[in-house]
């Protein structure tokens, strides 16, 4: 599976609110990083079941309706890729919208990094 196949995948688990899929994703001891989301959020998620521990956190709380792959970006390494992304939803009964950027390093079709430099979530215009 190429790295474009699971972005795919991942944008299809992640609005089907689908939180097994999404960690399935993951290697075994893949890595979620998020340095700008917030207080309530960890920094970074260690290993494909705290994945999924968090993926269903998440998806509790928001629900995203559209994610969005705008445009993607190979780098000199086959296994790195940056993808900026548009996710629309409803999170704590507001519609929000968001833009991110996305860098993800993937291996043999599963993630081995996924860093999130997500912007602020706002109201639709």
């Amino acid at each position: 599976m190429s790295p474009l196949d699971v972005l795919e995948q991942r944008c299809a688990a992640v609005t089907a609110q689908d939180a097994d899929a999404f960690a399935d994703l993951f290697a075994p001891d893949g890595v979620i990083e998020l340095p700008f989301a917030g207080p309530d959020v960890p920094d970074r998620i260690e290993g494909r079941e705290a994945i999924r521990v968090f993926a269903r956190a998440a998806m509790s709380a928001l629900r995203v309706d559209v994610l969005r792959t705008l445009a993607v970006h190979r780098t000199e390494d086959p296994e790195v890729v940056v993808a900026e992304t548009l996710a629309k939803g409803v999170g704590r009964g507001d519609a929000f919208e968001g833009r991110s950027v996305q860098l993800f390093r993937i291996r043999d079709g599963r993630i081995l990094l996924f860093r999130d430099y997500t912007g602020p979530l706002r109201k639709p215009a």
